[in-house]
């Protein structure tokens, strides 16, 4: 078993993912830093958590500094969190939906895929026989390989209407009763992708709307100005951006509308 984490290598993973992910841990997370990491350090045979850090400092093993961001990065979320923005989702996509191309959404953290599956059964039921698209992305390979499979314990998905439940989800009988599988159509029509929004953004083009929820708690003032303005050049004139209901964009961009609590529209030039 590996020493207690010190405070001096609690320093050392605080640097590492902020330099990463822009994420930053206050003191009271090093009991979080060393349990998640204390499983590692143990199957890599290695004595301390300082060595684990020179192994991930090393750049010799990509997968395993992937297996570290995974592990430190926190992915709370479910089905239909926050229900007053899938009304607004509804609304803006309904009002949308008569201009030319696809409407657009992107779910730039999706964690686990609670959110964008949320979303694609919005878009599937009011959007009927036209055209969207959706991309979701997360930093962590880990949860991207879960959101994929669509396949979730029953208790999860309380949330979800029970219209939706019938139209878009398949109970689990036999072996996998207690889980529910998002049908497949609507799994098709998600595009999950890695994406760090602490560096350079792929070309993704331009969407109606972003969802940045419950993400910006974690980023300190200059981070979220620069993951907030990365993420505006991907949003179209007129398009909304969401956050977290515990989130402002006071006094990290200007220039955007504030339509509700926690709910922006960048302004039409």
């Amino acid at each position: 078993m590996a020493a207690a984490l010190t405070d001096q290598e609690f320093g050392l993973f605080r640097r590492f993912i902020y330099d990463t992910a822009g994420i930053s841990l206050s003191d009271a997370k090093k009991a979080l830093v060393a349990g998640r990491l204390a499983k590692r350090v143990e199957q890599r045979g290695l004595a301390s958590y300082r060595d684990y850090f020179r192994l991930l400092e090393s750049g010799t093993q990509p997968d395993e500094l992937q297996t570290a961001i995974d592990l430190l990065t926190t992915n709370e979320t479910y089905f239909f969190r926050e229900p007053k923005h899938f009304d607004r989702l509804r609304q803006l996509a309904l009002a949308g939906s008569r201009g030319n191309g696809p409407f657009r959404v992107w779910s730039a953290a999706c964690s686990t895929g609670e959110e964008p599956y949320s979303i694609a059964m919005v878009l599937a039921d009011c959007l009927a026989g036209r055209s969207w698209e959706l991309i979701a992305s997360d930093i962590s390979e880990r949860v991207l390989a879960k959101a994929r499979t669509g396949h979730y314990p029953l208790q999860r998905t309380t949330n979800i209407p029970p219209d939706y439940l019938r139209r878009f989800c398949l109970r689990g009988t036999g072996s996998q009763e207690g889980t529910l599988l998002v049908q497949r159509q609507l799994r098709q029509a998600v595009r999950f992708l890695q994406v760090n929004l602490n560096g350079r953004l792929p070309e993704l083009g331009r969407f109606d709307i972003i969802f940045l929820r419950n993400v910006l708690i974690y980023f300190d003032a200059a981070t979220k100005r620069q993951v907030v303005n990365r993420l505006l050049a991907a949003l179209a004139p007129g398009g909304h951006l969401l956050i977290g209901h515990s989130e402002s964009l006071n006094g990290i961009v200007e220039g955007m509308e504030s339509i509700a609590p926690s709910v922006y529209r960048r302004p039409v030039p």
